[in-house]
């Protein structure tokens, strides 16, 4: 009999191929947006785990000094003396061409094997060729790619390395980083000598530091990376109304069957099991076709998304995808569960059905005005939930649940703010058929209330993030022309050569500004340590949100500290607090300064202080101040002068196209992803509409009686389309700028560290209005031809039938 009776329900879906359809199309497409994010962030964080395995930085302690500057050579040498087994690394960047790559330097003798990554005693590499000058690059293939035709030591390939990183010898790093007998730190190998003399007494500059459990990278891109996946389970759950949706029609179109199931002995609980199989069979095999979409849209976002991690934090992640079983169990995990919860509700109304129920299917314009107003109820409790949690809640996570908890309850409202407006429009109408439009439209309401909840999550998004995305422009281009003042921006490649580029320039030029810095860890953290000049750039242009009064006098005394908003915002300074330097000075905070698309602190001082403190801060970039129109010729002056590359002497507008080009890369990911939510959502209303169409002859079959044509009756179903798409822009609109509000002022802040004014832009409001509509044309296009087109005899067969 079980067999029977799972052969009579999947006989539903042969009788319904278009109902079919729809429900494998939307658990398929929720799967796939949900998938392409997740294996996004699998690669990427794959990335930064090798990156962090790199000469065992996540197995091993290490002695470093406290604020990670540089260590001298003879420290490592006196600690060998004693007995410690200690290997020296060097780290640095070096940009070759135009690619910027992590140079790393290792001792080959001395790495302990949970170090050894790369076995440099391979007949391809050779332990004698990686010591001896030119030495020898390993790099994986990617990186190989990018350097082609660039002039390096011999390459070789070593799939064991991140992209953008590069290892060799530790004397050929010190020739190459002009870091001659400087280290970055030393690993400590696992078993050290029963009696050494203490750390203390040797190296007493040096602290021991414990395996990294998560680094730099990781934490950095943390935020972006949840914002991706914020974006992906929004995508899942508006596709989640298109399987809800079919999976509510099917029950109510097989009450008759279920009936007849039970009334020939099958047991209750022998049916709903056969249900439940039925529903982990079809979720499967569209969890299987969501994620094999889902690969194909993360390979065509994967680019953007490298490269906007590459502009902002520096993180380089290959650009090709590795099929993870994590993603394929995730996304089977989450299709599955999407659909048991979708139909949970159903299976619970046939387990309490009694035997001998109407079998009249009860669809769901039928459902009471109460529903929707206990609904609504609960919107209105989500929607205060939210402002709770918005105002008292901390947290990257309470931020995003305040963001749920508004979006969830602004949609179950929804419902119910149409009907009373479909009211409102049913008291003005005139006409009859005005009359009897907005009342069969009101009815049709509780039928399509799921894909217009849908729709209006998909346009707030579309809304919302617009307009975050658009203040964010403003803000930006308005900030770049504050931090890029100056006409000329130049790197030269060592330090003799920069004080021979610096008094070559200083005759030639208005102003020669030092651009010199270091990175040091301040607050358990790392913080880029920058040095200025006093001169009128900073102090007519610099991007400052609050300032003592005399924060510019106290900087070029060496008597104060600037902090860029995320520093100030996570370690909540304040103008006075204490700023803790090297050598163990402290300064106080005179300025906060606005520093949007960095996601590390930052500091600024004096260049004398930064020279006296950190000696070994890096002193290779000047900005140059001169007329506009002579700043092309001093450029090639400059590059010919000193045989400077030409990325190495860039002006103005360069960088700004440079930085804006990272921007727009940046939310390429976001608004593909919006444009794809969209779309999920004109398939839940084309899937509601058409399921509904079936069931709409025995209420448009009396007006058809009446005098109404068909071609009037189908693009009067259009207009309901329209009609409630429209609506529902109207209320998108609101929430939209609910939205942007919670990303700008919230999520911002919790994730990168700085808020964004809001600015609102009609114009993309209308143009997102008119998508709609053209949305729902299109999603009632079909049902409406199939009206069109119905028999005379199909309609007169409905008053057949006493109803």
């Amino acid at each position: 009999m079980l067999g029977q009776g799972f052969a009579v329900l999947l006989s539903h879906w042969r009788r319904h191929k278009l109902q079919f359809a729809m429900l494998v199309l939307g658990l398929a497409l929720a799967t796939a947006l949900w998938s392409a994010v997740q294996a996004i962030n699998g690669e990427a964080r794959a990335s930064y785990a090798r990156a962090a395995a790199v000469v065992g930085q996540d197995r091993l302690e290490q002695l470093a000094t406290p604020d990670g500057a540089r260590l001298p050579q003879s420290t490592y040498i006196a600690l060998r003396t004693a007995g410690w087994l200690v290997s020296p690394v060097l780290e640095g960047e070096k940009r070759f061409g135009g690619e910027r790559l992590r140079i790393l330097g290792v001792d080959p003798v001395t790495l302990p094997a949970d170090a050894a990554q790369v076995n440099v005693g391979a007949a391809d590499i050779g332990l004698q060729r990686f010591i001896t000058p030119p030495g020898v690059f390993i790099m994986s293939r990617e990186t190989a790619e990018r350097l082609k035709g660039i002039d390096t030591p011999p390459i070789r390939i070593s799939d064991a390395l991140p992209p953008g990183t590069v290892l060799t010898d530790i004397g050929i790093a010190q020739q190459v980083l002009d870091a001659p007998g400087q280290l970055s730190r030393l690993l400590l190998a696992p078993k050290q000598p029963a009696e050494v003399r203490p750390l203390a007494q040797v190296a007493p500059g040096l602290v021991r530091r414990a395996p990294a459990v998560e680094s730099d990278l990781s934490r950095l891109t943390h935020s972006f990376h949840l914002n991706l996946t914020a974006f992906g389970f929004l995508a899942f759950a508006v596709g989640l109304f298109i399987v809800h949706s079919a999976i509510g029609l099917a029950f109510e179109q097989r009450r008759p069957v279920i009936r007849t199931l039970r009334a020939v002995g099958m047991p209750l609980r022998a049916l709903i099991l056969l249900m439940i199989v039925e529903l982990l069979v079809l979720s499967t095999v569209a969890g299987l076709i969501g994620v094999a979409l889902g690969y194909g849209v993360a390979s065509l976002l994967l680019p953007d998304v490298a490269a906007s991690l590459r502009g902002l934090y520096g993180a380089e992640v290959p650009g090709t995808l590795s099929i993870r079983p994590s993603v394929w169990g995730l996304g089977l995990a989450i299709a599955v569960t999407g659909t048991l919860v979708s139909a949970a509700a159903r299976l619970w109304r046939i387990a309490s059905m009694p035997l001998l129920a109407p079998a009249r299917p009860r669809a769901w314009s039928l459902a009471s005005e109460r529903a929707l107003r206990l609904q609504a109820v609960g919107g209105f409790v989500l929607l205060v939930a939210a402002w709770l949690i918005a105002q008292f809640g901390a947290g990257l996570v309470a931020g995003f649940a305040a963001l749920g908890a508004m979006l969830l309850g602004a949609a179950l409202i929804l419902p119910l703010a149409l009907s009373l407006l479909l009211k409102l429009g049913e008291r003005l109408s005139q006409g009859v058929i005005a009359q009897w439009f907005w009342a069969d439209t009101r009815q049709q309401l509780p039928g399509l209330s799921l894909a217009l909840m849908a729709l209006l999550l998909a346009l707030a998004a579309n809304a919302g993030v617009g307009t975050m995305v658009q203040s964010f422009r403003l803000t930006f281009v308005g900030w770049l022309d504050q931090r890029l003042p100056s006409e000329l921006y130049g790197t030269t490649r060592s330090n003799d050569e920069s004080q021979k580029v610096h008094d070559w320039l200083a005759s030639r030029s208005d102003a020669v500004l030092p651009i010199w810095n270091t990175e040091v860890r301040m607050f358990g953290q790392p913080v880029q340590v920058y040095g200025i000049a006093d001169h009128a750039t900073y102090r007519q242009h610099w991007p400052m949100l609050e300032a003592a009064p005399d924060a510019w006098d106290s900087i070029a005394s060496g008597q104060g500290v600037l902090a860029n908003e995320q520093l100030a915002r996570r370690q909540k300074l304040t103008l006075g607090d204490m700023i803790p330097l090297d050598g163990g000075h402290s300064l106080p905070l005179v300025g906060i300064f606005s520093d949007y698309g960095n996601p590390k602190g930052q500091v600024i001082v004096g260049v004398g202080l930064l020279v006296k403190l950190y000696p070994d801060a890096s002193r290779l970039r000047y900005a140059v101040r001169i007329a506009h129109d002579k700043a092309p010729k001093l450029a090639e002056e400059l590059r010919g002068t000193f045989g400077l590359p030409d990325e190495n002497v860039v002006n103005q507008a360069t960088i700004k196209a440079f930085s804006l080009k990272i921007f727009e890369r940046t939310f390429a990911v976001t608004a593909a992803l919006n444009v794809l939510t969209l779309g999920v959502a004109a398939i839940a209303i084309f899937a509601s509409l058409l399921t509904l169409s079936g069931m709409r002859l025995s209420q448009l079959a009396p007006a058809w009686a009446m005098g109404l044509t068909l071609k009037r009756l189908a693009w009067l179903e259009i207009l309901r389309s329209v009609a409630l798409a429209s609506f529902t822009m109207l209320a998108a609109v609101p929430v939209g700028l609910g939205l942007a509000w919670m990303l700008l002022a919230v999520i911002n802040v919790e994730a990168f560290g700085w808020r964004l004014p809001m600015h609102v832009f009609p114009m993309d409001w209308l143009r997102l209005f008119l998508l709609a509509v053209a949305s729902a044309i299109l999603a009632a296009l079909l049902p409406a031809l199939w009206l069109a087109r119905r028999a005379p005899a199909d309609l007169v067969k409905v008053f057949a039938n006493e109803r």
